[in-house]
């Protein structure tokens, strides 16, 4: 299972989100810090959800990162953007 799969698997199932993007963005970051050959080291998600509904910008990003888990440290970079 490729990362990108993982994270849309993971977020899926933690959130039951009505919007879910994950774009493998690694490709944009060729010769830069934390760029792996293959991809999958650079990461956009976009969420939204009425599970984050209420919740502060630093109390989603808490979220997401826990249902992620230990896929988070493997990746060198994870853009999110989260709304209801």
């Amino acid at each position: 299972m490729t990362v990108t799969d993982e994270i849309r698997q993971r977020l899926q199932a933690e959130f039951n989100p009505r919007e879910l993007e994950v774009v493998d963005d690694s490709e944009s970051h060729r010769g830069h810090a934390g760029y792996q050959d293959g991809g999958e080291s650079h990461f956009n998600v976009r969420i939204r959800a009425a599970a984050f509904a209420g919740q502060s910008r630093v109390a989603r990003h808490r979220a997401v990162h826990k249902a992620l888990g230990d896929i988070v440290p493997r990746i060198h970079a994870l853009a999110l953007d989260i709304g209801e």
